[in-house]
Order: C-alpha cells, then sequence, then structure tokens
C-alpha cells in the first residue's frame, strides 16, 4: 500500500485545518519546498499538494511555490486546488504535475472529468468528500443530493488514476465508522481508492493496509505535528502482510 505525504498550501505557507475550516489554519513554521524533498527522501513515491487558495478564492497566491515544489521535490507531485476548467487542468499538467484532483467541479460538471480524464488518462483523480451520507463540494461547505456509491459510479467508464475518498464526519467526530465507509466504496469503486483523513497512527495504516481496493492512504497533519514518522508509516505500509493485522 502507498503513503503518499501531504503538503496543504494557505497564503505561501504550510497549513492544516481543523473541521475543514479555512479562516482557522494550523501553520507549520517549515519550507513546503524542504518538507517535499524530506519526504522524497524519506522514500515516499508521490507527493500530495492542496493549494487551499485555489479552493477557497480561486486564485494563484501559490503558483509560483507550487511550481517549485513541482520541480524540486524529486518525486511526482498530485495537485489539488481551484481544477474547475480543462485551461487549469492543462496548464498544471504542462507544468509537470503528476496527476489533478478534481473535486468540487466533479459535483457540478462531471462531464470536466469525462473530459479531463480522457484527454490525460490516468492523470485524473477524483475527490469524494463524503460527509453524513452525501458527497461534499464547496471546500466541505455543500451538501450534494448524491450518494458516493452512484456518484462514482458516474465515472466507471473513464480512465481515472483514482478515487481520493474523504470521509468528513472522520475528521469532525473521529468516527470509527469511517474504514467501513472507505471499505464499502472501495468494494465498488471501479478505480483504485486512496483514502484520507483516516490515518492518526501506525495502528491505523496497520488496519487500512487489509482494506481490499484501497492502493494508498493521505497522510498530512500526523506527519506534521510527528504523531508518525514517514520512514515509520511506510515500513508499516510496505511490510508482509500476514493474515490479520499486526497492531502496534
Amino acid at each position: 500500500m502507498m503513503i503518499i505525504p501531504a503538503i496543504e498550501l494557505q497564503n505561501g505557507r504550510c497549513v492544516s485545518l481543523h473541521r475543514g475550516r479555512l479562516d482557522e489554519p494550523q501553520i507549520w513554521h517549515v519550507d513546503a519546498v524542504e518538507r517535499a524533498r524530506e519526504f522524497a527522501a524519506a522514500g515516499a513515491e508521490w507527493l500530495h499538494v492542496t493549494d487551499f487558495d485555489a479552493v477557497a478564492h480561486n486564485t494563484e497566491t501559490n503558483e509560483a511555490l507550487v511550481l517549485d515544489i513541482i520541480r524540486h521535490a524529486g518525486i511526482p507531485v498530485q495537485l489539488g486546488g481551484g481544477m474547475n476548467s480543462m485551461e487549469k487542468i492543462s496548464q498544471w499538467i504542462d507544468a509537470g504535475a503528476g496527476r489533478v484532483v478534481i473535486a468540487s467541479a466533479a459535483v457540478t460538471n462531471p462531464d470536466l472529468v469525462k473530459r479531463a480524464a480522457h484527454a490525460y488518462p490516468d492523470q485524473v483523480v477524483v475527490a469524494v468528500d463524503v460527509f453524513q451520507g452525501k458527497v461534499m463540494s464547496g471546500g466541505w461547505k455543500e451538501q450534494s443530493a448524491y450518494e458516493p456509491d452512484d456518484f462514482i459510479s458516474w465515472f466507471k467508464d473513464d480512465p481515472l488514476a483514482g478515487i481520493l475518498v474523504t470521509d468528513i464526519d472522520a475528521d469532525i467526530a473521529d468516527s470509527d465508522a469511517s474504514l467501513a465507509m472507505i471499505t464499502r466504496l472501495a468494494e465498488q469503486s471501479p478505480s483504485s481508492v486512496v483514502a484520507r483523513g483516516t490515518i492518526r497512527g501506525l495502528d491505523d495504516i496497520s488496519r487500512i493496509k487489509y482494506v481490499p481496493g484501497i492502493s494508498g492512504t493521505i497522510i498530512g497533519r500526523a506527519l506534521f505535528d510527528r504523531s508518525i514518522a514517514l520512514e515509520e508509516a511506510l515500513a508499516v505500509a510496505n511490510a508482509a502482510r500476514g493474515t490479520t493485522a499486526p497492531f502496534i
């Protein structure tokens, strides 16, 4: 199973959000490019970057920094934030992003996903943010009428790189039901699933690696607050699987 470290950007700084609140970021006083290089040196194969300013305001505040990360991280970058047009998607893939993540636009304009996926096979990831059983958009602010199973099925014939599933309930309430929901979606998804927001310790990695259909998990805050060391996370993820999950 792949461990994908995440760097989240706001106003040129590395941040983590509490319950998705853009106005209350936890700021990490680190150099984003240097941290990306450290993740690569530790053995990460991919890096996930989210531009929160592009999500919230559709601005290019972090464009130079994101380009710097793409050029100097040393590993491919999966980029999310503001991917709401073919022009924007093409811009970042042409700039060197290995994959782009389409989130809100996948809800409001699913045809964009289909066009992008066929223009850039295996380079488009659809983000499925789930709260109280419904897919959310607008940076977790707007609840759609779509259930995640039906939403994912829209793209069953499209050459996606994967589906990125976030259980917002888990982020807000530390729900133990998160893994069950992601397991069910992974069983039904025609594309490989990457889980986000479920890892707080090494035991969570031990547990999720046993779920069929989950190809990886994204870890952000736990790496920045040092709850988890990336080297240890990779060791657990890459260890041979026994008949049951070994808990740390």
